[in-house]
Formats: C-alpha cells, structure tokens, sequence
C-alpha cells in the first residue's frame, strides 16, 4: 500500500503588486520611489506629449497609502501609512491614484495561469494565493519556477513564492526573499530562517500579541519556541498558548480551502475632505450610485445574489452608523440595490458631515446573472435634512462598525 505524498504547499505573493501594474502603465518610472494613493493624483499630459506626474510633497487631504515601490519602501513608506507622514518621508515621490479595476484584472490573469498547473488553489485576496502541489510528479524548485514564468509571460509582473509543509511556513517564506523569490523550506529549515525572525512575522500575531510577548522578553519566533508552555498559557490562556506553541515550532495541519461561500460584498469611499449631506448633495449622489453600481457588478461577476441590503456612514466625528434592509427576494440589480441602501439612508441622521460613505450586500447565494435596470429616482441626499426634517431621518436605533 502506497503511502500519501508530503504535504508541499506553496504561497504566492504578487511583489509590490498595485504599484508594479501601474509600471506597466507607466515604465518611465521603474526604479522611482512611487506611491498609489490619493484622488486627484492622475498625470498630466504637456503640449509636447510628455506626462507631468503628481509629487507626494503637493499632496493636500487626508488619506493613507495604498501601497508603494519598493523604491519608496526603502525612504520608509509603506501601506496603510498616512499621505501627510509619508509626504514628510518621501517629499519627491511620484504619486498615483489607485485604478482596482485594473488591479482585479490582473489579479484574474494571474490566477488563471496558475490554475493551468493545478485547480488545488485556496484565494486569499488579490494579490496572494495558496497553492497545493501535493499530487503533482515534478520537484518543487521546478513546478515552483514554471509558476512563476507562467505568470509573469500572463501578467508582465514578477511574483515571490514558497513551497514549504504547510500554509503557516509557506506564508513566512514567501516574504524572505522579495522581490521575485523562489524559496524552499522544510522543518529542518526552521532553526536557521524562521526562528530569528520577529514574532509579529508569523500571521496570527498581531500587534497587541507582539506588545505581550515583548514585555515577556520573546521577541522573536526562536525565544517564543523556548518559552515554557505555562508561562504562554498565563497569560494568553490555553487555546491561544498552545497555538502559539505549535506555530513556532512551524506546525500547521489547517487544510486548503479550495472553495468557500463568500458572505457579503461591500464597496465602500472615504473622501478627500467630509461632505455635507445638503450642500454637497451631488457629490455625495454621485459617490453614492458609483458604489450602488460596484458592488452590483461584483456580484454579477462572481454569480451572487444577495438578500440584505446594507449602508455604513461615518461622520466627521469619526462616529460610524449602518443600517441594512432585508429585501423580499434576492438581488444583483444595481437599481434594487440602490433603492434598498436608499432606504437604509433615510433611517440615520444627516445632521453632520460624511467622511465615509459604503454599501454593502450580505446574505449572499449563487444565482445566474440577472439583467442590470437604469438607476433612477431621488437619492437620499436629495432631500437631507434642514428643508425636511420630517422625512424620517434620524430614526431607528445606532450600531457601531
């Protein structure tokens, strides 16, 4: 009887992946600090043809990073950052405005290409992907490097990937050695590339994880290997203590999960500076159909319905509200979508100003594509409040996000 083949997952993780489609776009920039981020960030064309390109020192608003080169990485500029600090970091970046929908697009090819080796694929976002190579007869330096030919010749992108026992290693591995990386790991590997690194490396570590285990003294995965087992279950309790000890003796037994039902699909803008609901009632209109529409597409292209119709304001006060609407039968329709979620909207205050504004469709079930209507009618902001405030505004009870 022949025995089951070793487990050899693989991650791969797209390098610098928004950043490097916009070098396709834009190739007179490779080897410039570059940052994505920003509305109002488009170059401009000059009378003689050539691009005039935003600088992040002009940047004016708020907003946080997207994402950024590695160029600009190295000044100290990372993802989820604020434009205000990192403007201080990189005054001469060149900045971009972020374009998804091209991202997704590149994000599908890149899929394909490696759905061509092996349908055993688990998504875990736009730019990353599990892969299981169990079954397959090649050695994993070679299928690993045909992966990566495939999807650059499908993409133009470079892309890291990690072939290892399981997810947990094959996730750490695949950040060693970018950009563009082809690494191997086994257990016998731990000791020498796992181990030094620093706790906060191993997903499932968070921050506040990283802060307590610090004041422990274990500062990295190797200190948290030799940590006795009671000290780690005083003080992070027995389930999350054992896990702990597990990951860092690289043991991970979680399966791929080559299929799941996503739950809900959500859009949703900050803006540049807060809208209010009255005297910038267009803009807010505008914003408001544009993520009617997105989510009615993300829907339509990945064959869902939704039952739950859902909206998330947050005001100026940083004070968030949301509120859903169950609707008698499902829906991808962008205009039952938007009069759902304009239902929603008349059951808050639109006494303050809006920094953030989002639509959201939960109870979610596959269904074949549903023919889109015209957007049409009031939208909420239409009649907000200070002409009206018998609309309805304002009632219903408050949930936080």
């Amino acid at each position: 009887m022949s025995r089951p083949a070793p487990r050899r997952i693989a991650h791969l993780d797209m390098d610098a992946f928004y950043a490097s489609v916009e070098l396709l776009r834009y190739p007179e920039l490779r080897g410039l600090p570059v940052v994505i981020g920003g509305r109002d960030a488009a170059p401009r064309q000059l009378p003689d043809g050539r691009l005039r390109f935003a600088r992040l020192r002009d940047y004016v608003g708020r907003g946080v990073v997207t994402t950024s080169t590695y160029e600009a990485r190295a000044l100290g500029v990372f993802s989820a950052m604020g434009m205000m600090k990192a403007a201080q970091l990189a005054p001469d970046a060149i900045l971009l405005p972020a374009d998804f929908d091209a991202y997704r697009h590149y994000s599908r090819l890149f899929k394909a290409a490696v759905a061509a080796f092996t349908p055993r694929i688990q998504d875990r976002g736009i730019d990353e992907i599990y892969i299981d190579l169990s079954d397959l007869p090649d050695e994993s330096a070679d299928i690993a490097a045909r992966i990566k030919r495939a999807v650059r010749e499908a993409t133009g992108l470079s892309c890291s990937i990690c072939v290892a026992p399981n997810k947990l290693l094959a996730k750490i591995g695949s950040e060693l050695d970018k950009p563009d990386g082809l690494t191997l790991l086994t257990e016998a590997d731990i000791p020498l590339r796992i181990w030094p690194l620093p706790v906060g490396k191993v997903n499932g570590i968070g921050p506040k994880a990283s802060e307590k285990l610090a004041a422990l003294g274990v500062h990295t995965v190797g200190e948290l290997a030799r940590t006795a087992p009671e000290v780690l279950q005083a003080h992070f309790g027995r389930s999350y203590a054992a896990w702990l000890a597990e990951v860092a003796q690289g043991i991970d037994e979680r399966p791929l999960v080559v299929h799941s039902e996503p739950k809900s699909m959500s859009r949703e803008t900050t803006f540049e500076r807060d809208l209010h609901p009255r005297l910038d009632r267009p803009a807010l209109s505008a914003a408001f159909t544009a993520l009617c529409r997105r989510v009615a597409d993300d829907l339509a292209r990945k064959g869902y319905v939704g039952h739950t119709v859902g909206v998330k304001l947050r005001y100026d006060d940083f004070r968030t509200l949301t509120r859903d609407l169950t609707l008698p039968s499902p829906t991808a329709d962008a205009a039952e979508i938007r009069r759902a979620a304009t239902e929603c909207v008349r059951r808050v205050p639109l006494q303050r100003r809006l920094r953030l504004l989002g639509v959201r469709v939960s109870g979610l079930a596959p269904a074949a594509s549903v023919a889109p209507a015209p957007l049409q009618g009031e939208l909420p902001f239409d009649d907000a409040p200070g002409a009206r405030p018998s609309n309805g505004l304002g009632q219903g009870g408050q949930s936080g996000a």
